[in-house]
């Protein structure tokens, strides 16, 4: 084979042009990047402990522990690796391009070993690294959204497929699959069906006695599961303190339409399973990865005809069409080495460039959304960095002018910053407000993205009851807050729910003035000043929140010692722990999800707080621990550390 190294080059020069153009201008803050640059502060500042709250966010909330932590943990790994050199911005950065790239790249490293053909290996690899096509992992929504947990959760599952390559031709089980299945669980969990999948696949072919590989495969996801212990148990324990994002969840009609309409996914489904019917029998070692999308499509009719009728909200279907998506590009591919080997006469770069032409045929824009994302447009809007929203946008000094308000928080009538006129709620935006408590240090509710947190529950639906999120934030704008249309909602209802959440500062848009009464009819705040686009309320006295006096540990101003429950303005946790002098105190949770106290008869002193691990927590970490031994006795003992994996 002449130049094997001549389709990884095609495939590096490409991404590395794609990533200057789209990447290359600074960070991106376009939709939800502000959000996850926020968590992969929260991740260098606050700790990585997934359990550690951070206050910045709806009243307080354990971000990491609601969301998967996976990528904030390889953005602390590489901060780490350059002695605290980088900052989180330039950490930040670096994750995009790791995220655009990692796709391509891992499912060229999977199909280069099962195809031991670089240049058949290239058309997957393209398509992998530039599919959109409404895919939640694409260059879209993954990377110019900034669903990055997504794409990189999508980036690993051909890592955990190369793992298990050699165990379908051996009786040995292989070591670090399950740390491959756990980093995925921790990335994103939607991929983690897939990740099962695969690893069952790869018993079922393998050589030897079924019963004993299907053993070794449930210790193999057991391995993985019990690495990922310290975040998934007490998640699944504390799973009523998530609310499910079900914004998007669609039928299975609809999710069979998004991919017929699409001819080029319609092409990759049906080579899938043309190769799956005409492969030969002695490759074995292929035939596992075609079954694959058709594993994952029977997960995707079971969650959506049965787990999601029965209550299960958590994980809609639509977030596993991803992964059916990739197991079709890997079942394609490897039926393109089939045709390879069944037409000789047709050189591997002829077929090569000619798939990577077809695929491009076939994925003409449907919508705002091409099937393949070839190239970015050339738009600032599109694409948009810090440095050019804040230039435009004013939130600068709108920073500057919250620093110096009275005490409390910020309540933003919406979720961000359009950055284009236009009345559509889906118009080009940025979260960039989700990153005032670190420019302003000021703690906010809304300005951010759709959220699980029963305080956005409280702010998008008007109660903190747990529920599924069936809206996404963008399309509750400058239409409702708290649950009432904005002209509906009353100072007094205001009030209400603004006093115990200690709002001090409301910032709307221009575009919402004429139904803003609920805060310019109250007394209580100053008429509004206009900064940019943005209309700010100041409240005239303060409303201070818990002061912070340590690590994960806040006070409570004087409580008064005729009171029986004392509100703390802080968001109801299980973790929480309340004392006054030595004497721990009864917590409870408040109809707006607000965190209680009840201190002793006739007390009318400060009243300690802190966010702590339970039982639950340190069992969780405990089994991680075990975890982690167990693995690493299992290389030891198969010599993978000793003398390496020679197979």
């Amino acid at each position: 084979m002449r130049a094997p190294w001549l389709p990884v080059l095609a495939l590096a020069v490409y991404a590395l042009a794609f990533a200057v153009n789209a990447l290359g201008g600074g960070v991106l803050v376009t939709d939800d990047h502000p959000g996850q640059l926020y968590r992969l502060s929260h991740a260098l500042d606050i700790g990585l402990a997934p359990w550690r709250l951070n206050p910045g966010w709806w009243a307080g909330y354990a971000e990491l522990q609601y969301y998967p932590p996976g990528f904030a943990y390889l953005g602390a790994m590489i901060h780490a690796a350059s002695l605290g050199r980088l900052d989180a911005a330039t950490t930040y950065q670096i994750l995009l391009w790791l995220a655009f790239v990692l796709p391509g790249a891992t499912t060229y490293a999977l199909l280069t070993r099962v195809l031991r053909n670089p240049w058949l290996a290239l058309p997957g690899a393209f398509v992998a690294l530039a599919l959109s096509g409404g895919s939640r992992s694409g260059v879209e929504e993954g990377l110019r959204w900034g669903l990055i947990a997504a794409r990189f959760g999508w980036a690993m599952l051909p890592m955990l497929a190369l793992s298990l390559h050699q165990w379908t031709q051996r009786r040995a089980p292989p070591i670090i699959a399950s740390a491959w299945l756990a980093a995925i669980i921790l990335t994103h969990p939607a991929h983690a069906p897939a990740g099962v999948a695969l690893v069952l696949l790869a018993a079922w072919h393998g050589p030897g006695a079924r019963r004993g590989r299907m053993s070794q495969a449930a210790l193999v996801i057991a391995g993985g599961v019990g690495l990922a212990a310290f975040w998934l148990f007490p998640l699944i324990a504390h799973l009523d303190m998530a609310l499910p994002l079900a914004w998007d969840r669609r039928s299975l009609a609809e999710l069979a339409g998004s991919i017929v309409t699409r001819p080029l996914l319609v092409c990759l489904v049906a080579a899938t399973a043309m190769g799956r019917w005409y492969a030969r029998r002695e490759i074995e070692s292929r035939r596992w990865l075609l079954d694959w999308a058709g594993a994952v499509a029977i997960a995707i009719v079971f969650d959506a005809l049965i787990a999601e009728p029965l209550g299960f909200a958590w994980l809609p279907a639509d977030r596993l069409l991803d992964s059916f998506l990739l197991a079709s590009i890997v079942g394609a591919s490897v039926a393109l080495g089939e045709l390879a080997c069944r037409v000789p006469w047709a050189p591997a770069p002829m077929l090569a460039v000619g798939a990577i032409a077809g695929a491009a045929l076939l994925s003409p824009s449907r919508g705002s959304e091409p099937t393949l994302t070839l190239w970015p447009r050339d738009s600032s809007r599109d694409w948009a960095t810090y440095q050019s929203v804040t230039a435009s946008s004013h939130i600068g000094e709108l920073w500057t002018a919250l620093e110096n308000a009275p005490a409390g928080r910020v309540l933003f009538v919406r979720s961000g910053v359009p950055l284009e006129r236009s009345p559509d709620w889906w118009r080009a935006h940025s979260h960039i407000t989700a990153l005032t408590p670190i420019a302003a240090g000021r703690e906010i509710l809304n300005g951010t993205f759709t959220h699980p947190s029963p305080i956005a529950g409280l702010v998008y639906t008007g109660t903190a009851v747990n529920r599924p999120i069936t809206r996404v934030v963008e399309q509750l704008d400058g239409v409702t807050l708290f649950g009432r249309p904005l002209a509906a909602l009353s100072v007094a209802r205001f009030r209400e729910l603004t006093e115990p959440l200690r709002v001090s500062v409301v910032v709307a848009l221009d575009e919402d003035l004429g139904r803003l009464g609920f805060v310019a009819g109250d007394p209580e705040y100053l008429s509004p000043t206009r900064i940019g686009p943005f209309v700010v309320f100041v409240a005239r006295a303060p409303r201070p929140t818990p002061a912070r006096i340590g690590a994960q540990r806040w006070q409570v101003p004087s409580a008064r010692a005729e009171a029986d429950w004392v509100h703390t303005g802080m968001a109801y946790s299980p973790l929480w722990h309340a004392h006054a002098r030595a004497d721990r105190l009864p917590i409870r949770r408040d109809g707006l999800g607000l965190l209680e106290v009840k201190p002793p008869a006739g007390y009318a002193g400060e009243i300690d707080l802190e966010h702590r691990p339970g039982a639950v927590e340190w069992s969780a970490l405990a089994l991680t621990a075990a975890s982690a031994l167990a693995v690493l006795a299992s290389a030891v003992a198969a010599g993978v550390i000793t003398r390496g994996d020679r197979s």
